[in-house]
């Protein structure tokens, strides 16, 4: 079974990464198991400065995933680049560094800095974080902001290719794909979670010091695979697509709705190991389906007369 796949020019030994902000920076989870194993590992968020995130509580469990507002909490880009990176590259595993700011010229710093290193072969555009005061969503839904920064941002990438994390609290997440698209992005990340609110039932107020939090698990799945399905037809940049994802049966569905890759969030909290349990399990799930490799299952759920195939 061939699992390898191309987005961007970057080619992964499998489409399964860790999703930015469920994983670190990877020593954690490289006690459990051999991150060689992932596709590729896309690690905590980036700013400037080093920030300290929301005030707590900003997790909270709801009954079909977790809400945070964890307030791209880092060490800030420098300790990254000197204190992060040379663990991952230890490893022959594609590194894409998720990229933040609250203003396009702090987002151009980063990627700049970021895209300089050797470490990062990819960079994901963060303009869609439902956590933060200024920056993140705010870019992310008018199209016009998301075509400014991108493009801003791009033109410090050099050779390093450029994902834009989209936010699904849009109207019509195709617009802000097709913007980016056009501003030069190489690819998308989607989708980023929803924002919602819990209420803490004994003070009758928000669970969370932030009142709201970006929604994320398995309750948004579906709700990504009809967006992925949606933006696949409108631009032809490759999709790492995310949201709710704990089997090798839901990165299938995933590939058939269009996503070239997959990243897995949420299920990492419940399961150290799911992302090398998904890998293990994608070739027969494949298998079982009727495909030979991952790029056979890339769109297949578009084509015209393609029947279901039965287990029997």
């Amino acid at each position: 079974m061939e699992l390898s796949t191309s987005i961007a020019g970057l080619t992964l030994k499998n489409p399964v990464m860790p999703a930015s902000g469920c994983f670190g920076f990877g020593k954690e989870y490289g006690q459990y198991y051999d991150l060689n194993q992932l596709g590729a590992i896309i690690i905590k968020a980036a700013t400037k400065d080093a920030r300290y995130g929301n005030q707590t509580p900003r997790v909270a469990e709801t009954a079909s995933g977790m809400l945070n507002a964890i307030g791209l909490q880092n060490p800030g880009v420098e300790a990254i680049v000197e204190q992060e990176l040379p663990f991952l590259q230890s490893y022959e595993t594609p590194i894409i560094a998720n990229v933040a700011g609250s203003t396009v010229e702090e987002y151009v710093y980063v990627a700049s800095r970021l895209a300089k290193t050797k470490a990062v072969q990819a960079l994901e555009l963060n303009i869609s974080c439902p956590n933060v005061k200024e920056g993140g969503v705010q870019f992310g839904t008018d199209p016009v902001l998301a075509s400014n920064v991108t493009e801003s941002v791009k033109e410090v990438c050099g050779d390093v290719p450029l994902f834009v994390k989209l936010s699904p609290n849009v109207s019509d997440i195709a617009e802000i794909a097709k913007a980016v698209e056009a501003a030069g992005a190489d690819g998308l990340s989607m989708i980023n979670t929803l924002t919602g609110m819990t209420i803490h039932l004994p003070s009758k107020k928000p669970l969370l010091a932030n009142k709201t939090g970006g929604l994320s698990g398995p309750a948004i799945k579906p709700i990504a695979v009809r967006m992925i399905y949606e933006v696949r037809q409108q631009v032809t940049i490759p999709i790492i697509g995310m949201g709710g994802i704990t089997s090798a049966e839901d990165v299938l569905e995933f590939l058939l709705a269009g996503a070239n890759a997959v990243a897995v969030g949420t299920a990492n909290f419940l399961d150290p190991f799911v992302c090398p349990k998904i890998i293990e399990a994608l070739p027969d799930v494949l298998h079982e389906f009727g495909f030979e490799s991952v790029d056979q299952a890339i769109g297949k759920g578009h084509e015209r007369g393609y029947e279901y195939i039965s287990r029997t």
